[in-house]
């Protein structure tokens, strides 16, 4: 389908809320038990919960669930409802007495959207999302625009309306890479050719944000993961101009199911293995930032095209 659901076990639980002054939500995206993972932060203003904990250094190698909310830094709150979700359904790091969920976290900017500044995600969000996501069938379908996380997203220094795009894309060896991206950028794709991109905008920075999730099937070990997320932080560069600026939190989680082993047999094959994934990776996160882009503007196109800007 093109989506981050195509790698097998992979489900996506999006809630939100538009009215009342609320103009926010959260996307949590929810591997299969026992899922490596890692992040790569390379945005100047990121707002995150748990990613020191995903360094291939540390002790655990597992994720629970990945929250992806608005909200900056006070909507991280919404990751402890994906937490007790986990907790509730026995997912986590063990521990004496029960489990630790390893649930990280990674916020846009889009306080105040709605009319009122309080209103940002919550723990009761994040669980509800989280549950979504876990109800939802095996290779189910991804909504994508305003919603979930995406809700509140603008681009283009708050001028245009970003929102969730996801992509996905097969390799040769049955490596599946996927992944769903929460477009909500300082910058504005790249491609200043296509119709209906446009004038220079002379307005002040905003605060923003692109994250990100890659996810594969492929055995990965956490450093790999890592490895993975900075590659794919590429896609973000050359999606977006300017990225990784001071007012970007930009930041990709990288999760493998470990479904499919790489060619490992020698040493040349296990870089060519991880160099093709990699690049793989960069490549789908352009391609979901750019279905973001689409998706918010309402139009329907193929995965890599996008339409007409929608005004904020």
């Amino acid at each position: 389908m093109g989506t981050i659901t195509d790698v097998p076990g992979i489900r996506v639980g999006q809630v939100h809320k538009d009215s009342g002054g609320w103009l926010t939500g959260v996307t949590v995206v929810l591997p299969p038990p026992g899922c490596v993972g890692s992040v790569e932060v390379q945005g100047g203003g990121p707002a995150t919960h748990e990613t020191d904990a995903l360094d291939p250094t540390t002790l655990v190698r597992a994720v629970d669930a990945v929250v992806l909310t608005g909200g900056s830094a006070y909507g991280l709150a919404s990751a402890a409802g994906a937490q007790r979700w986990c907790e509730e359904n026995g997912r986590g790091f063990a521990v004496p007495g029960g489990v630790v969920p390893i649930v990280p976290a990674a916020a846009i900017f889009d306080l105040g959207r709605g009319g009122d500044f309080k209103a940002r995600p919550t723990p009761d969000m994040g669980y509800a999302a989280t549950a979504a996501a876990a109800a939802q069938k095996e290779g189910h379908v991804v909504e994508r625009g305003n919603v979930g996380a995406g809700t509140g997203a603008l681009i283009g220094r708050g001028q245009y309306k970003g929102g969730v795009g996801t992509a996905s894309v097969t390799l040769e060896n049955g490596v599946v890479v996927g992944a769903l991206a929460i477009v909500n950028a300082l910058g504005l794709p790249f491609d200043q050719t296509k119709p209906g991109f446009p004038a220079p905008i002379k307005a002040a920075a905003t605060t923003n944000t692109t994250l990100a999730v890659v996810a594969t099937n492929a055995v990965l070990d956490a450093a790999e993961c890592k490895r993975t997320a900075a590659a794919s932080h590429a896609g973000i560069a050359r999606a977006l101009n300017p990225s990784h600026t001071l007012a970007d939190g930009d930041t990709v989680f990288c999760l493998a199911t470990g479904a499919v082993a790489l060619d490992r047999s020698d040493e040349a094959a296990r870089q060519v293995s991880l160099i093709t994934l990699q690049s793989a990776a960069a490549d789908v996160v352009r391609l979901a930032i750019l279905d973001g882009v689409a998706s918010a503007a309402g139009v329907s196109t193929p995965a890599g095209e996008y339409g007409a800007y929608r005004p904020a």
